[in-house]
């Protein structure tokens, strides 16, 4: 399924029958993600006046109550709803589902600066390296794959690991340069513990000054090292929850340029 897309003076020929998929799916068991110490997924039958909702244990069809965290337990979309006093549903956040996206991999440096929300050897992702992996062309999202990229970034317990973030001025940076939708492969943009601060996500969404009611971000993506850094057609899919948060599936899309528009 070929389409062409115009986009920036360009016509663009894109496979729709080639998608690639970066989310890591919700998972009940073992060699499940986790973060932010939340407990396991569950995923039970329901049973109630004789009826049970599990085909293998006589029911006719299966039919299972699931209890999961949408920040701790897999690939999941948030809007600024999430640090905001106010309410705000990222299903009311966003009303186009593809663009254009640029996907960066970026290895962590290891901080010297002690702040309250950034301590020295932590590993951060800063605005010169964003600046330097983009060579300045930024997209209307970000993807970023951070390196060593190893696939236990599908099952890892992050909770107590202080996984790398990204300082403030990397995420004023994404801000000024009009980035609307930010993906990466850690838990938070922010430290694990910062005394609540969350210094990155107030920066990207500029909250409180002048929200952007419009932006997301996307954590615990999976990003194989199979696709190649570069600008790829994104479709940003969520459930429809009326949240700050909800699960995702981003997919992308190669893109081949055809000619000038």
């Amino acid at each position: 399924m070929i389409a062409t897309v115009c986009h920036r003076m360009e016509i663009l020929q894109v496979d729709f029958a080639k998608p690639l998929d970066i989310s890591i799916p919700l998972k009940a068991g073992d060699g499940r993600l986790s973060a932010w110490y939340v407990p396991p997924i569950t995923m039970e039958p329901v049973r109630a006046n004789g009826f049970v909702g599990s085909v293998a244990e006589g029911g006719s069809v299966n039919f299972r109550d699931i209890v999961f965290n949408p920040h701790g337990h897999g690939t999941h979309t948030e809007c600024v709803g999430h640090i905001s006093k106010e309410f705000y549903s990222v299903n009311q956040a966003v009303d186009r589902f593809m663009c254009m996206a640029r996907l960066i991999s970026i290895e962590p440096e290891v901080s010297a600066r002690t702040l309250a929300w950034e301590k020295p050897g932590d590993a951060v992702i800063t605005a010169a390296q964003i600046e330097s992996a983009t060579g300045g062309d930024f997209q209307e999202a970000l993807i970023i794959r951070t390196l060593p990229n190893e696939e236990s970034k599908n099952t890892r317990a992050y909770s107590n690991t202080n996984p790398p973030y990204l300082t403030e001025e990397a995420a004023v940076l994404l801000r000024e340069k009009g980035v609307k939708h930010l993906l990466i492969d850690t838990p938070s943009v922010d430290r694990e513990t910062d005394e609540g601060l969350l210094k990155a996500h107030h920066a990207f969404w500029n909250y409180p000054e002048a929200p952007r009611l419009d932006s997301t971000i996307t954590e615990l993506i999976y990003v194989p090292s199979r696709i190649v850094d570069g600008v790829y057609l994104l479709n940003l899919q969520f459930a429809p929850f009326e949240n700050d948060a909800s699960p995702s599936r981003p997919v992308l899309f190669e893109v081949k340029v055809r000619k000038e528009a």
